[in-house]
């Protein structure tokens, strides 16, 4: 498949700051990349260096096989969705939706026929006479996206565009993009703070910290598969569980017990101080946890009623672990129960590095 947006060795520094270093992706024609990470971890930045409102100190930038690292944002064949909605507060919508092409002298009937477009498809075709104080905030958010849309580009480029919006219009907003992408099998690039977004709509996850990308793939291999401490623990609600112990060839020693890891599959023989990773979700308890490699006892010492599930809190070799149930399992605080894990599902990492081994 064709390579949509390269960024090759790209590097940013603010004077003596290193905010990006030595960054590379490759994205594939019409994938969806999420840039995902906590604030300040760069992800905002590198989008900007690939809009070019910011100019880069090292690399190269390509957008459909062209190198467009000093090219203006109108010459990069982009459309892009700020955070802010950035609307002509005096135009109606139709007018904030048409005024890029008004101003590069499209003519006429091909403007009205990309605002019929993308009107259509973001279905706000009766919001076209309004002025953006007279819509709700997913209503102006859709015409922030029409506005992109209209430049009928290749690449779209997305800054926590639903960060300002409440619970409910974020998770509406998040299928309608997810289905947009789907129709109009664009390249799309999106940041985000958000797992969930990130989880739900992209096609791979660059995960950033302190401006490098601590791992790139898809987000079932991110979630199952994390390369380190920090990917492991920043995907996944409630978090993983991180168990300090030491390592001999596949048994795992807490407290004075050994855990048989034998099903795990280490990347290369290992031993000493390590953490063995395991999600609340993976963990059984009851009946299920006998059917388990391993099934430890412990005390149940909190209990979270979800809704649809149940979060429990107990331990493993005086360590606190999560475990996470159906809703409809009886449990209190307090009950001594069996808890059971498949050490296969599970992650271990090195104590030192923090990489998975």
């Amino acid at each position: 498949m064709a390579t949509s947006v390269s960024i090759r060795d790209l590097s940013l520094n603010f004077g003596a700051v290193k905010v990006l270093e030595k960054l590379n992706i490759e994205v594939e024609q019409g994938e969806f990349i999420v840039l995902l990470g906590p604030s300040g971890c760069g992800k905002s930045t590198l989008l900007n260096c690939i809009a070019g409102l910011l100019d880069v100190s090292d690399g190269q930038i390509f957008i459909s096989g062209k190198n467009v690292t000093w090219d203006e944002p109108k010459d990069r064949g982009i459309g892009m969705v700020f955070q802010s909605y950035a609307l002509y507060p005096q135009m109606t919508v139709e007018r904030n939706l048409s005024f890029g092409l008004r101003v590069a002298r499209m003519p006429s009937a091909e403007v009205d026929a990309r605002v019929k477009r993308a009107s259509e498809i973001l279905q706000i075709e009766p919001l076209l006479k309004r002025r953006p104080v007279e819509l709700a905030g997913g209503q102006r958010q859709r015409v922030a996206i029409g506005r992109a849309l209209v430049r009928d580009v290749d690449v779209f480029l997305f800054d926590e565009p639903l960060s300002n919006l409440d619970a409910k219009l974020r998770s509406d907003l998040r299928v309608e993009i997810k289905r947009l992408h789907q129709r109009l099998k664009n390249t799309m690039i999106y940041v985000t703070h958000d797992q969930v977004e990130a989880m739900t709509l992209a096609d791979r996850i660059a995960i950033m910290r302190d401006g490098v990308i601590q791992q790139l793939a898809d987000p079932h291999t991110i979630y199952n598969k994390p390369d380190n401490l920090f990917v492991a623990g920043f995907i996944g609600s409630p978090s993983m569980n991180f168990v300090k112990g030491t390592l001999k060839g596949s048994d795992f020693t807490v407290a004075g017990s050994t855990l048989s890891l034998a099903g795990y599959g280490f990347k290369a023989p290992a031993s000493g101080e390590a953490i063995l990773g395991i999600r609340p979700e993976h963990i059984a308890i009851h009946d299920d946890a006998r059917k388990m490699p391993i099934a430890l006892e412990t005390e149940i010492e909190i209990v979270e009623p979800m809704g649809a599930d149940t979060v429990a809190w107990g331990k493993i070799g005086g360590q606190q672990v999560s475990l996470r149930t159906s809703a409809d399992v009886t449990i209190k605080p307090g009950d001594r129960v069996l808890m059971g894990f498949d050490p296969a599902r599970g992650s271990v990492f090195d104590a030192a590095s923090g990489q998975r081994l």
